[in-house]
């Protein structure tokens, strides 16, 4: 065997025993994974989520996927000749555009349950109201009436906790509903949170279009690879955290309060971004933990 050939199989060695304590760590241990974004529209980087997620199901983990759908939901929106309309990042949804937003998110779905079936791994698609996971109530954008927009108020994980214990990976579409069964679109990021809170799981983590929480956006020598949940108070304090970082950044902080162990912000741009941050020493993302914790 010529010595580069042997150097890189003693590097794909290195780099399986750097990941094992990890695997042995989080071995059948619960992980939540938000997934939305650029990654989702892109069919390479979608595999390489689905492949990443597969991985940590095969290798010992329980994990769940929470996904979104906006930019899908936009495009149908326009299709029946309705102008996509938000508030403070909030999209108005009426009647027609609800109906509309848990079509496409039942469809999306279906798809990545196919993709990771394809992997080999059994996969179930939910979304918010099958068991009567997320309840809600509806959500207001500073005073303003919305439609059918909403704040999870509750969430039953029996109907998670029965897929994993049957081996199963569910994958949730964030619709719940409220005490009348009306349904709301939830913003994903609430939901995967909301979630990662009532199965107490060791790591939430969120798929995203950017790098990770900087200082200043503008100046990519303010990286933050690594803050306690009271670090991440102190930043969003000071002001400068702003757009869709911000309420983001307060579901990590709330995360780790109510017993996540680790919340992950990655770049879901990055092919198999969860499998580096996961497993490799450096990690790739901004890892939040708990005060006086050990990372």
């Amino acid at each position: 065997m010529e010595k580069n050939e042997m150097d890189t199989l003693l590097a794909k060695a290195k780099v399986l025993i750097e990941a094992l304590p990890y695997i042995q760590k989080f071995n059948r241990k619960i992980i939540v994974v938000k997934y939305g974004g650029s990654a989702m529209s892109n069919p390479e980087l979608q595999r390489s989520v689905i492949q990443d997620v597969t991985l940590l199901k095969l290798v010992g983990f329980k994990p769940i996927i929470v996904h979104g759908g906006g930019k899908e939901i936009s495009k149908w929106v326009a299709k029946v000749g309705k102008e996509p309309q938000f508030i403070n990042g909030l999209r108005v949804t009426d009647d027609e555009t609800m109906e509309i937003a848990e079509m496409v998110l039942g469809r999306v779905n279906k798809e990545l349950v196919t993709m990771v079936g394809e992997l080999g791994v059994k996969a179930v698609g939910i979304s918010g109201k099958d068991g009567g996971l997320l309840k809600c109530e509806k959500k207001y954008s500073d005073g303003q009436d919305i439609g059918h927009v909403g704040n999870v108020t509750a969430v039953d994980p029996k109907v998670l906790y029965d897929l994993l214990e049957k081996d199963f990976l569910p994958i949730v579409s964030p619709i719940g509903f409220d005490d009348e069964y009306q349904s709301y679109n939830i913003n994903a990021d609430d939901a995967a949170c909301a979630i990662a809170k009532a199965v107490n799981a060791e790591k939430l983590a969120f798929l995203t279009d950017v790098e990770g929480v900087y200082r200043d956006f503008n100046d990519k020598s303010t990286f933050i690879s690594r803050m306690t949940a009271g670090e991440a108070d102190a930043l969003i304090e000071s002001g400068v955290i702003g757009g869709g970082m911000l309420p983001k950044l307060n579901n990590c902080v709330d995360a780790i309060k109510e017993g996540v162990s680790r919340v992950h912000i990655l770049d879901g741009r990055i092919p198999h971004c969860l499998l580096l941050e996961i497993f490799t020493n450096e990690g790739i993302g901004t890892c939040f933990w708990a005060d006086g914790d050990q990372l």
